[in-house]
């Protein structure tokens, strides 16, 4: 694994199981709130449920004390305010589930306002769906003194079983439970959507908390993109130096072996070809002659002649002096008019230096030649070509270069692209862009151009404007 993905990892690692910690510490947080947020809200009702049935009991216990009080030494009128007390409750409500109901001590049922098929029952053994003797707690409750229970029972307005809270008190005399109760579907359903309202909060919390990863996920990844993209253009930015400086040293090595070439070589060679030359007339002077000396002394002259030929081209296709002495547009028409008598294709120079036209550096001569030199000889190996030109365009903040020809053309794109082709028309491009100029290509059957601008900074030396050879 490469080392910046090893950064990248390192830094989202952490992050995510921070992440994650946070998250689960909050929603581990906020359940224990919510759980407890529905407890108190739940004890809150509750309460506020029995002090209201208490009341509720003691309004109804208050309403049926003078009866209640009446009958303590008349028996038969007891019995008559008993029939009174129970018709009292009975029309005593509170809302359309809100009644009282009053069992005797033995789970007898004598009063039921919302289910009179009750009355006249004994309901002891009587059970809701959990199995839960309803009647016998009540009653259990009553014989301390009055409390509450908490049981299942038929809503009247919904027929359906709900749960109930009950509150009763005895009235000991009359053997009686009189009690009332609240169903509580209504506080389960209020602490529903406290619940659900809780949750609501907890899911949106934690979204909030995965965008926050992702947004934190994404700056890394940018920056990581970011740090990417900036070690390439570092890398791609010395790999470019490292080519000019490569281009550099082979252009200072081909100096180096030309200069080596012309002034040593050459003329060793040169004072060689003198010396065979003068042993060749001594020969011819003297008596007797020798024809057979005489002919390979001629020989080897013109061998020797031929060879010094070759030297120069050599040392001349290395890099010619004229480059360096006269400049670019001198060695440019050289080198147009050496590949024209070699190849017999008609190469014309054309030279345009516009008035104030700046000197050239050494780096733009060099890239300049060397792309003309790259493209003639394009020309005269593929292009099947009978006529080409050079032009040389120099003005005060620009030098644009043309090879042009009228051969068979090729394709451009696929000349970059292609596995085939070679590198030459990369090796053109990058010596351009290196200087920070354009290469532009085109071709066509009939006719293909290679165009090279290059700016120039600014220069006190100017040349001297010219006109057009």
């Amino acid at each position: 694994m490469k080392l910046k993905a090893k950064i990248v990892l390192l830094a989202i690692v952490p992050f995510l199981a921070a992440i994650t910690s946070i998250e689960t510490g909050v929603r581990t947080e906020a359940t224990a709130l919510a759980e407890t947020q529905h407890a108190t809200t739940q004890a809150a009702y509750l309460a506020s449920k029995r002090l209201e049935l208490k009341h509720y009991v003691e309004l109804a216990t208050t309403a049926i004390a003078p009866l209640y009080n009446a009958g303590e030494d008349n028996a038969r009128d007891d019995a008559m305010l008993r029939i009174r007390a129970l018709d009292m409750l009975q029309k005593m409500d509170f809302g359309k589930d809100g009644y009282f109901f009053v069992f005797d001590m033995h789970g007898r049922a004598l009063m039921h306002p919302r289910e009179p098929g009750l009355v006249g029952r004994d309901l002891w053994a009587l059970r809701d769906s959990q199995g839960t003797p309803t009647i016998q707690q009540l009653l259990a409750a009553a014989a301390h003194g009055g409390g509450y229970v908490r049981y299942l029972w038929h809503r009247p307005s919904t027929g359906k079983v709900a749960s109930k809270l009950g509150y009763v008190v005895p009235l000991e005399r009359w053997g009686w439970m009189i009690g009332t109760g609240i169903y509580l579907d209504d506080v389960d359903s209020t602490l529903a959507d406290i619940d659900a309202s809780a949750a609501a909060n907890i899911d949106r919390t934690m979204k909030w908390i995965d965008a926050i990863a992702v947004a934190g996920i994404a700056v890394i990844a940018l920056c990581a993109l970011v740090l990417n993209v900036s070690e390439y253009r570092s890398a791609d930015a010395r790999l470019k130096r490292l080519a000019q400086q490569v281009v550099d040293s082979q252009e200072n090595e081909r100096a180096r072996l030309s200069r080596e070439l012309h002034d040593g070589i050459s003329q060793m060679m040169v004072s060689v070809k003198l010396l065979l030359e003068s042993a060749l007339a001594r020969f011819e002077r003297s008596e007797p002659r020798v024809p057979p000396a005489e002919a390979a002394l001629a020989t080897s002259i013109t061998r020797l002649g031929d060879t010094l030929r070759e030297v120069r081209r050599i040392s001349h296709a290395l890099r010619p002096s004229m480059l360096d002495d006269l400049g670019v547009a001198a060695a440019l028409e050289q080198l147009s008019r050496e590949l024209s008598e070699q190849s017999g294709i008609d190469i014309g120079f054309t030279q345009i230096a516009h008035t104030h036209a700046a000197a050239l550096p050494e780096a733009v001569n060099t890239v300049l030649f060397r792309i003309a030199q790259e493209a003639l000889t394009n020309i005269l190996r593929h292009a099947g070509a009978s006529k080409a030109a050079l032009t040389l365009e120099i003005s005060h903040d620009a030098v644009a270069l043309t090879v042009s020809d009228n051969g068979r053309g090729f394709d451009v794109a696929d000349a970059f692209v292609s596995l085939r082709a070679g590198v030459g028309l990369r090796n053109m491009q990058e010596r351009v862009e290196a200087l920070g100029g354009k290469l532009l290509l085109s071709s066509q059957a009939g006719h293909t151009s290679v165009a090279v601008r290059v700016p120039l900074g600014a220069h006190e030396n100017t040349l001297p404007a010219l006109q057009e050879t």
